[in-house]
């Protein structure tokens, strides 16, 4: 009976280190790379308005089709912005990160909604909105600048 009891004591040890947390399955860097700027890419680029040499014009979705993707990119970016609030991209962070996440979380579900209702001019206008959350985390949390290879970084005295 001590014996049954001693092994399964050991085994539910094992079982929980093999619970332990891991390193999230991309860096920060690699999130933002390869989902967050693809994504948050298409719902920019829903609903423009371009003036160039061949005229006026209005680019916008024109099929269901056209509008779920826009949808998706918002459903998306939602999706990211609370993957980030998550341990494994907030730890270490100053509290402002996770506020940030949750305004990108906030600002996806209104342009989620404004995409479901195939609101050219809300999509427009929430764009902006979703832009400028980025854009104000960015100015908080600068994103690494890769190094050119072969050229030399300049000197502090330059």
């Amino acid at each position: 009976r001590k014996t049954m009891r001693t092994i399964a004591t050991l085994a539910t040890f094992v079982l929980l280190a093999g619970c332990r947390v891991s390193a999230p399955p991309e860096t920060l860097q690699q999130l933002m790379k390869n989902k967050v700027d693809p994504a948050s890419k298409v719902y920019f680029n829903a609903v423009r308005y371009i003036s160039d040499s061949t005229g006026d014009h209005d680019i916008k979705p024109q099929t269901d089709a056209d509008w779920e993707k826009v949808r998706k990119a918002a459903a998306d970016l939602q999706v990211y912005g609370k993957q980030l609030q998550g341990e494994d991209y907030a730890t270490g962070r100053n509290p402002d990160w996770i506020k940030f996440s949750q305004a990108l979380v906030d600002a996806s579900k209104e342009a989620e909604q404004a995409a479901k209702d195939k609101n050219v001019d809300k999509v427009f206008e929430v764009s902006g909105t979703v832009y400028n959350v980025c854009s104000a985390c960015h100015m908080a949390y600068p994103p690494p600048v890769p190094a050119v290879s072969g050229t030399p970084a300049p000197s502090p005295s330059a």
